[in-house]
């Protein structure tokens, strides 16, 4: 696989919990991401790091020129040289001993080109032979790749100390792409959550975006997105930048972790199959664009990458060897991404132990789709967290709302000029004393409210689990959030990296139980909880419209999925559920639909009697004669 030896690749989990994750996997071959959401957090970590592997360090003041960028270019840096560091180290071991070289061959697929070779080796007689391919073998050694995530819609503009608003490549998602361009890293940057146009034309302002005269990428674009069209549109308006994107990455619309952007009925297979089907469409789309752009700007675009197609991954609640097989084989993806099993996986993840045994005793009703994100997008949650307990005690001592310590989702202005947030006690004092004197209705009242107090830090409180994981913070100074997907359920216990791998590519007995539902099976669950959401909230015949076309969709999609039960099941995929649970989603998918005939009805009626209304209203026009 080109630039990659292992089938799978560790996701962004939250501002925290992967923000270390690299320095832990990488030396192995294994890549992840680190979010550049919360510089402030980087810049706290990057203290604790340069201490522990004494490495010099400057503080970044806050008020710092450009201090956004400055902070996460050396935060990259910092990464970087302690992942060589380690890297070297690593390589310099003596094969044939039980230490972490051994480790680093070990872990790879069965698959690998180079496991093969090192099996080879392993089985030579001590020879000039064996020691030739010992050495080519470390020559060969690479850590994973050390990629970052930018929400693109988290783009707000900044301003300085006396209040006057930055100049626009100040603001948040630019100043984090600065952070990642100036940085000496050779990997790759997740855009997430949509399309930022102009994020996008920042990215022509740095050339390791395009390819050198060798025809490498120094800086790859992966773009993470929900359906095939939104892949060609976003990867369009890149080409014609000469921007290319070096892998799409697909993610379940509400099987993951953190925020969820459901598709519109469409269920992840009928997605992937898609992808499989138009997948040298991609290129072809692309190609002309890019290549017209170098024409343009009189750069030569190297033969040997003209026919270079895009990756596909995908990721969102995978738990078995035998769905990373399906969706390898079945789907044709290059690599799954696997997210949620490794916030149990110590020697991975940046996590706090109160947050770790809750995760570890989560069962499937703690785990839940909430509305706790001031982005007002649904966010995949478990109950009882710290962030969840310090919310309630301040709405019981009449003090809701957090002081909005980072202000990095700030959006609204309802009732200010500067936007706020949301989940800020500025904004939910003011939203509850309106909601108070405007909405008789005591249950329609408390509706509202409720929706108000239930949004919540996450800003802050998502990398608290990593100051308190490092000694940096006590966990009762730190109300730490997590945002694992449903698929932790199934998880226990504390798991050792070489473990969670061997699970990944089967060399084990399952870590999860047999009767774990398959992924496909569970998505369908939670895509029908989903429409039965929007039924209670529908309130407008546009609404109704959707509703059916989201139904049409869902429908196809399960019928889809459930022929995928009457294949072969891979080993330790629960592939019988698929079908099961695909029968009882379609019944309830319908009985949903029955029972919300009436409130439809009542909305059509609305509907034509607001049109009747309307058309009265409005004169007759007199026509003169032709």
């Amino acid at each position: 696989m080109e630039n990659y030896y292992h089938q799978f690749h560790i996701p962004v989990m939250g501002t925290g919990h992967s923000i270390d994750t690299p320095i832990r996997v990488a030396p192995f071959g294994i890549s992840s991401v680190i979010s550049l959401v919360d510089d402030l957090l980087l810049e706290k970590i990057r203290q604790y790091y340069c201490k522990t592997y004494n490495l010099p360090y400057e503080n970044i003041p806050r008020t710092a020129e450009d201090g956004r960028a400055k902070r996460i270019t050396a935060y990259l840096e910092m990464v970087n040289t302690i992942v060589h560091n380690k890297m070297e180290r690593l390589k310099a071991q003596p094969f044939f001993d039980k230490n972490e070289k051994t480790t680093y061959f070990e872990l790879l697929p069965k698959e690998s080109p180079l496991k093969k070779a090192y099996h080879q080796m392993v089985k030579m007689k001590d020879s000039p032979e064996r020691a030739y391919l010992a050495e080519q073998l470390t020559r060969m050694m690479k850590p994973g790749s050390i990629d970052v995530n930018i929400m693109v819609k988290l783009d707000k503009i900044n301003r300085n100390a006396s209040g006057k608003p930055l100049s626009d490549q100040y603001s948040d998602a630019k100043a984090a792409l600065r952070g990642f361009a100036n940085s000496s890293l050779r990997s790759s940057v997740v855009f997430s959550a949509g399309i930022n146009k102009g994020l996008f034309n920042y990215a022509t302002q740095f050339e390791d975006f395009y390819r050198d005269s060798f025809g490498e990428l120094k800086k790859k674009i992966i773009l993470k997105v929900s359906d095939f069209r939104s892949a060609l549109i976003q990867g369009k308006f890149l080409a014609k930048k000469g921007l290319e994107v070096y892998e799409f990455r697909i993610e379940s619309g509400l099987n993951c972790g953190g925020h969820a952007f459901a598709s519109n009925g469409h269920l992840l297979p009928t997605l992937l199959q898609e992808f499989k089907e138009k997948r040298d469409e991609l290129a072809a789309q692309f190609r002309p664009y890019i290549q017209k752009y170098y024409q343009k700007m009189g750069w030569d675009f190297p033969e040997a990458v003209k026919h270079h197609r895009p990756r596909v991954t995908v990721q969102g609640g995978i738990g078995t060897h035998g769905e990373h097989r399906r969706l390898i084989e079945d789907f044709g993806i290059d690599m799954t991404g696997w997210a949620s099993p490794f916030l149990l996986v110590p020697e991975a993840t940046c996590v706090d132990e109160p947050t770790r045994k809750l995760l570890e005793q989560a069962q499937e009703e703690d785990l839940y789709l909430s509305d706790v994100s001031p982005l007002g997008v649904p966010f995949n949650n478990v109950r009882r967290t710290g962030s969840e307990q310090w919310t309630q005690k301040r709405i019981e001592q009449g003090k809701p709302g957090s002081p909005c310590p980072k202000k990095f989702l700030v959006s609204n202005t309802e009732f200010t000029d500067t936007p706020i947030c949301t989940a800020s006690r500025e904004y939910q004092e003011q939203k509850l004393a309106e909601i108070e004197q405007t909405t008789p209705s005591n249950g329609e009242r408390l509706k509202l409210q409720l929706n108000v107090l239930a949004k919540t830090c996450i800003c802050d409180h998502l990398g608290n689990g990593a100051l308190i994981a490092l000694g940096l913070v006590k966990p009762s100074k730190a109300p730490q959030a997590v945002c694992p997907g449903p698929n932790i359920a199934w998880f226990n216990r504390k798991y050792s990296l070489k473990e969670m791998v061997d699970h990944i590519y089967g060399r084990i007995a399952s870590l999860v139980p047999p009767e774990r539902p398959h992924m496909f099976a569970k998505e369908a669950a939670m895509y029908v909880d989903y429409v039965a959401k929007l039924i209670d909230q529908c309130k407008s015949m546009s609404e109704v419209k959707k509703l059916q076309e989201f139904r049409e969709n869902l429908h196809q999609s399960i019928d889809f999925c459930r022929a995928i039960g009457d294949r072969l099941p891979y080993p330790d995929e629960n592939l019988a559920s698929i079908t099961q649970f695909m029968d009882e989603q379609k019944a309830r998918l319908e009985a949903l639909f029955t029972g919300c005939e009436t409130k439809i009805n009542q909305l059509r009626d609305q509907f034509l009697t607001d049109v009747s209304d309307a058309t009265h209203d409005i004169p007759m026009l007199q026509l003169s004669p032709v």
